[in-house]
């Protein structure tokens, strides 16, 4: 699955409308709407504050996990 559709099926599975999110973001809805699309590329930053609102990794969000969240070991070695 490629970003823009998983970027599209959070939205959806959590009720939300593009203006919602668009004002998650600080952008407007044409542009989010443009990102879902894929007319403009995701900007690192959205990437991240979208991450971090869905509680979901980056791997997740782009597609390249099918696990949600990623899981932090701490060693008390390093």
């Amino acid at each position: 699955m490629d970003y823009i559709q998983r970027m599209r099926d959070l939205r959806e599975d959590h009720d939300k409308t593009q203006q919602e999110i668009a004002d998650v973001l600080g952008t407007s809805q044409t542009m989010y709407a443009r990102y879902e699309r894929g007319a403009n590329e995701l900007p690192i930053r959205h990437l991240l504050k979208l991450c971090h609102y869905y509680q979901v990794s980056s791997d997740y969000f782009l597609g390249l996990s099918d696990i949600k969240t990623a899981h932090l070991h701490h060693d008390s070695k390093i």
